[in-house]
C-alpha cells in the first residue's frame, strides 16, 4: 500500500513540480528550498526537553495556533518548539508571529527517506499534527520510531468524513500511529468514528482558532487608522475578507447599487488570493467605482473600493471597518475564519456556503452573531448600514459568543502533558 502510495505521489510530484517551480520563482520570487523539503540541510535539534514538533500547512493553521504555543512554552520552559509548514506564506507567518518556536522549516516531502532524515535529525518527542494533516508517510515513520502523534484541532469535513468511509480499511491503517485525536465538535468525532477510529482515542476538545488573541486598538488608533485611509467620521466600512474569485462580482454590484442611492459606504476587499485578483480594477472599470490598492496609496479619499493585496493586515482591518463579510461562503468554498472580526466585536455577514466552518456557523447564527446573505437584496442591504443600533448589537453577541466557545487551549495543553508523562 505505501509503495503505492509513493509512486502515486511521485507521479503528481512530477507533473506539478514545473508549474509550482515556475510559478513560486519567477512569479512570486519566493526560494524554493528544495533541499529542506527533502529533508537536508536542517539545522541539529536545539538543547533541551521535550522537542515537540508542530506542523502546521498555511497561514491559517499557524495563527488559530498562536495562543497554543505560547502556552506550550510557558508549560515547557526547558523545551523546544519546532513549526513545519507546507507554504512559504505560512513559514513567513510561523517566523513573525511565533516566537516561543525555536526553529521554523518546511515540512519534507512525504517520501520515507525525506521524512527518515527529518526525523533522525529533529528526533521529536511529540509530533503534533494541526487540523487534518494527515501525511500517510510521515504518520508511519513516526509510529516505526516510537514517537506519539497528536491530532490538535482537528477538523473532518462533511466530504472528506465521506472519502474516509469509503476507504475505511485503508484509514485504519494510515491513522493507527496517531496516539489521540483532538476534535473540534462533536460532529468530527462522528466522523472519525465512522472511518474506523476507536471512540476511546477521540475527544472533543474545542476550537483553538476560538482562543483568538489580537492587538486591541483603542479608539483613538482605530480613528487614526480609518483617517489615514482617508475615511470620513459620517463613513462605514465593510470589509470582505478572505474572497475567493466569483464572490467579488455580487458583491461590488452590491456596493456599486448602495452608492449611487448616496449611502456614504466604502468597501475594502481583501482576496484569499491576492495574485489572482491583479486584473480586477479592469474587469470592474465599467462599474464606475474608484479603486485603490492597499500597496498602492492612493490621494486622500478618493477610493470607493479598496484591495487589500497584502499578507497580514487583515485582521487590522477588521479592527477597523464597521462590518464584515466572511470570503469563500458565496461560492461552493465553504467559508472562512469568522474568528478575527468577532474579537474586534463587528457584525458578521456570510453566505449559504459555510461547511468548513459549519459548527461555528451555526452557533453564531443561533446566538444573534451573525446573518446569512443570500440574495443581490440581502448584500445590498448589509452594506446599506439602515440600523446601526441592530448592528452594534449583532457585534456585542458576536464577542460573547467567541468568549464562550474558548478552553480549546487547556484541554490540549492537557492531552499533551499525559502523552508526555509516558514518554
Amino acid at each position: 500500500m505505501y509503495l503505492l502510495y509513493s509512486i502515486l505521489l511521485f507521479t503528481v510530484l512530477f507533473f506539478i513540480a514545473p508549474v509550482y517551480i515556475f510559478k513560486l520563482k519567477f512569479r512570486r520570487k519566493e526560494k524554493i528550498h528544495f533541499r529542506e523539503r527533502l529533508g537536508w540541510g536542517l539545522p541539529p535539534r536545539p538543547s533541551g526537553r521535550p522537542f515537540i514538533w508542530i506542523h502546521a500547512v498555511s497561514v491559517g493553521e499557524v495563527l488559530s495556533l498562536q495562543k497554543f504555543v505560547r502556552e506550550l512554552k510557558s508549560r515547557y520552559p526547558e523545551g523546544t518548539i519546532g513549526i513545519s509548514t507546507q507554504t512559504g506564506t505560512g513559514r513567513r507567518m510561523a517566523e513573525e508571529k511565533m516566537p516561543a518556536a525555536a526553529l521554523v522549516f518546511y515540512v519534507p516531502f512525504d517520501f520515507a527517506g525525506c521524512v527518515r532524515r527529518v526525523l533522525r535529525r529533529m528526533r521529536p518527542d511529540l509530533l503534533i499534527l494541526a487540523e487534518s494533516e494527515f501525511w500517510p508517510r510521515m504518520l508511519r515513520e513516526a509510529g516505526r520510531r516510537g514517537v506519539p502523534v497528536l491530532l490538535a484541532n482537528g477538523r473532518i469535513s462533511t466530504t472528506t468524513g465521506r472519502r474516509m468511509r469509503r476507504l475505511r480499511p485503508i484509514m485504519r491503517i494510515v491513522l493507527r500511529p496517531v496516539t489521540r485525536f483532538l476534535v473540534q465538535t462533536g460532529r468530527d468525532r462522528d466522523r472519525l468514528a465512522a472511518a474506523g477510529i476507536e471512540p476511546g482515542r477521540i475527544d472533543v476538545a474545542g476550537n483553538l482558532k476560538c482562543e483568538v488573541s489580537l492587538p486591541v486598538l483603542s479608539s483613538g488608533e482605530i480613528a487614526r487608522g480609518r483617517a489615514e485611509l482617508g475615511v470620513r467620521s459620517e463613513e462605514r466600512i465593510l470589509i470582505a475578507g478572505s474572497i475567493h474569485p466569483g464572490e467579488e462580482g455580487p458583491l461590488l454590484e452590491a456596493f456599486r447599487s448602495v452608492r449611487v442611492s448616496g449611502r456614504p459606504v466604502r468597501f475594502v476587499l481583501a482576496p484569499r488570493h491576492p495574485e489572482k485578483f491583479q486584473a480586477l480594477e479592469k474587469d470592474f472599470a465599467s462599474s464606475g467605482l474608484i479603486f485603490a490598492r492597499r500597496t498602492l496609496p492612493p490621494a486622500e479619499g478618493d477610493w470607493q473600493v479598496l484591495i487589500l493585496d497584502t499578507i497580514g493586515e487583515l485582521a487590522r482591518f477588521y479592527a477597523l471597518a464597521d462590518a464584515a463579510f466572511i470570503g469563500g461562503s458565496l461560492v461552493g468554498w465553504g467559508g472562512q475564519n469568522l474568528l478575527e472580526p468577532a474579537f474586534y466585536g463587528k457584525p458578521i455577514f456570510f453566505g449559504p456556503h459555510m461547511d468548513n466552518f459549519a459548527s461555528l456557523a451555526d452557533a453564531f447564527v443561533g446566538d444573534g452573531a451573525a446573518r446569512v446573505v443570500r440574495t443581490p437584496e440581502d448584500l445590498a442591504s448589509m452594506f446599506a448600514f439602515a440600523d446601526d443600533a441592530g448592528l452594534a448589537e449583532i457585534g456585542r453577541r458576536a464577542r460573547r459568543t467567541l468568549e464562550a466557545l474558548s478552553g480549546a487551549t487547556e484541554n490540549t495543553l492537557a492531552a499533551i502533558e499525559a502523552i508526555l508523562s509516558h514518554v
